[in-house]
């Protein structure tokens, strides 16, 4: 249905080498839109909770890895994507079969990936927080259908990945 199609293709790069964020004052946050839940331990969905998760992590299959590299959510092109925690984006634009997309690279050490957008609206380099808009979901890349690709990697490259479910869990959120 709505599962990554993007079988033995790695992501095109990005710039390497972003530096870990420090944490920021909590009065920057005024002036974005409203979240799409309140952020728990500066932690967020990347997602509204009406986008149902149609395709979890680890699902065996015909991709690179051999398994789905990420978790998928249903969501109309043009759904709000939002940063689920404080970091610096690493990647605003192409990355081969997963289209639009958008790399967090999170002060935790970890590379948070959100794929397959329609619109990406942050700037290479930008510092983010919880909840502050990225973009909005799409059919980009090799896709079958509109939804949001959520992966997040231990390091940048393709091949790192953990389990997104269990990540946002131990930082208080719940996306499963």
């Amino acid at each position: 249905m709505s599962i990554c199609g993007f079988a033995g293709t790695a992501p095109a790069g990005g710039s390497r080498g972003a530096e870990p964020v420090a944490h920021e004052a909590a009065s920057a946050r005024k002036g974005q839109q409203a979240p799409s839940e309140p952020a728990v331990d500066d932690y967020s969905r990347p997602i509204s909770r009406a986008a149902p998760v149609t395709a979890r992590w680890g699902v065996p299959g015909g991709w690179a890895a051999g398994h789905h590299t990420g978790v998928d959510f249903a969501a109309s092109p043009g759904t709000v994507v939002r940063s689920v925690g404080t970091g610096r984006v690493e990647l605003a634009g192409e990355a081969g079969s997963y289209g639009k997309a958008v790399i967090v690279h999170m002060k935790d050490g970890k590379h948070v990936l959100f794929a397959h957008l329609s619109k990406i609206t942050v700037r290479l380099g930008r510092v983010v927080r919880a909840n502050t808009v990225l973009g909005e979901s799409g059919n980009t890349g090799r896709s079958t259908g509109p939804h949001l690709h959520f992966e997040v990697r231990a390091q940048r490259g393709y091949g790192t990945e953990v389990d997104p479910v269990t990540y946002l869990a131990r930082h208080g959120v719940r996306i499963a």
